[in-house]
C-alpha cells in the first residue's frame, strides 16, 4: 500500500508510480491516438465538405457510461474497505486474546509462548492463505492452513481449561475472540473468491471500446485534428477507472494500492509478544515453525 500525503497536491499531481495508470495505458492510449489521427484524415481531406456527424447519441452514451462506471467503482470501493475492517477486527481480536490470556494465566505459565506463537502464526497464514503465497513445501493437497492454526488454539485453550488453569468463565470469555478469527477468515475469503461478475465486468469493458471507437466520428468534423487529443483523453480517464477498480476489487494482493496484509500481521505479532511474553520484538523465526502444519507434533510435545 501507497503511504502518501494527501495535502500535497502539486506533489501529487506531478507524481508517477509503479501502479500508475497512464504507464499502464500508454501503448493502449498511442493506438487510439492513431486511430482518431486517422480518422480526422479522412473527414478533413477525404470526405466530401458536406459531411456531417452528430454528436447528439453520443453524449447520452456518455452520460450512461459515468454511471456505469460510478457503480463499479463504488463497488470495488467497498470490497476493499470492507477486508481493511475485517484485518482491523483481525488487529482487536487477536490483542484481545492476548490481553485476556495475560490476565488469566499466571506470569511465567508456559503456555503463553504457545498461544502467542498460534496467534502471531494465524495472522502470518491468512496473509500468505489470502495471497495464495503458501509455500509449496508447507502446503499439503487439501490443507486449510489457517484453519489448522485455529484448530491448535482451540486445543490450547481447552487443554488449559481441562488441567484447572483456566477457569469455566474464563473459558467462556475467551471462547468468543477465538470463534472471531473463522469468522475473520470467511469473510476474507467470501471477498477474494467472489469477484465482480463476468458478465458485467467484460460489458463495461465493451462498452468503453464502443464509446472510444465511435467518438473521433462524432466530433471530427466539428474539432478536425483536436479530437486526437480529446478522445485520447477521455479513454485515459474511463480506462483509469476500470483499472483501479480492478486493482482494488481483490485487497489482499501485493499491488501498491492493495491493503498492508504483511504490515498488519507483523505487528500483531509484535503485539502479542509484547503482552504476553513482556518482549518488544515479535516471536521472529518461530511463526514459521507453527504456520509449518507439520509442526503439530512440535507443539504437543511443547505441552
Amino acid at each position: 500500500m501507497i503511504n502518501y500525503n494527501p495535502k500535497s497536491w502539486w506533489g501529487l499531481i506531478f507524481k508517477f508510480h509503479k501502479s500508475d495508470t497512464f504507464r499502464r495505458l500508454l501503448p493502449a492510449m498511442s493506438s487510439v491516438a492513431l486511430f482518431t489521427a486517422a480518422i480526422a484524415y479522412i473527414d478533413r481531406d477525404l470526405l466530401p465538405e458536406e459531411f456531417k456527424g452528430t454528436n447528439l447519441v453520443h453524449s447520452l452514451l456518455g452520460f450512461v457510461i459515468s454511471l456505469l462506471l460510478v457503480f463499479r467503482t463504488n463497488t470495488a470501493y467497498e470490497r476493499w474497505w470492507e477486508g481493511r475492517r475485517q484485518w482491523g477486527a483481525l488487529v482487536n481480536t487477536s490483542r484481545n486474546l492476548a490481553l485476556k490470556c495475560d490476565a488469566f494465566l499466571r506470569q511465567n505459565h508456559p503456555s503463553r509462548l504457545i498461544i502467542a506463537k498460534h496467534i502471531a502464526a494465524y495472522a502470518s497464514v491468512l496473509n500468505e492463505h489470502l495471497r495464495d503465497a503458501e509455500p509449496l513445501q508447507r502446503r499439503p493437497a487439501g490443507v486449510h492452513r489457517p484453519n489448522l492454526i485455529a484448530n491448535s488454539l482451540f486445543r490450547e485453550i481447552d487443554r488449559l481449561h481441562r488441567g484447572g488453569d483456566l477457569a469455566g468463565v474464563h473459558y467462556l470469555n475467551i471462547n468468543s475472540e477465538l470463534t472471531s478469527l473463522t469468522d475473520i477468515c470467511g469473510a476474507c475469503e467470501r471477498i477474494k473468491k467472489t469477484p465482480i461478475p463476468y458478465s458485467y465486468s467484460l460489458f463495461i469493458k465493451k462498452f468503453i471500446f464502443v464509446y472510444i471507437v465511435t467518438m473521433p466520428f462524432c466530433f471530427v468534423h466539428e474539432f478536425g485534428y483536436w479530437t486526437i487529443l480529446f478522445t485520447t483523453f477521455v479513454f485515459f480517464v474511463l480506462g483509469s477507472l476500470e483499472l483501479i477498480a480492478e486493482e482494488i476489487e481483490n485487497p489482499f494482493g501485493d499491488d501498491a494500492n492493495d491493503l498492508p496484509t504483511e504490515e498488519l500481521a507483523k505487528m500483531i505479532g509484535s503485539n502479542v509478544s509484547e503482552i504476553l511474553l513482556r518482549k518488544r520484538a515479535t516471536v521472529g523465526s518461530s511463526v514459521a515453525k507453527y504456520a509449518d502444519p507439520g509442526s503439530r507434533a512440535s507443539v504437543t510435545s511443547a505441552h
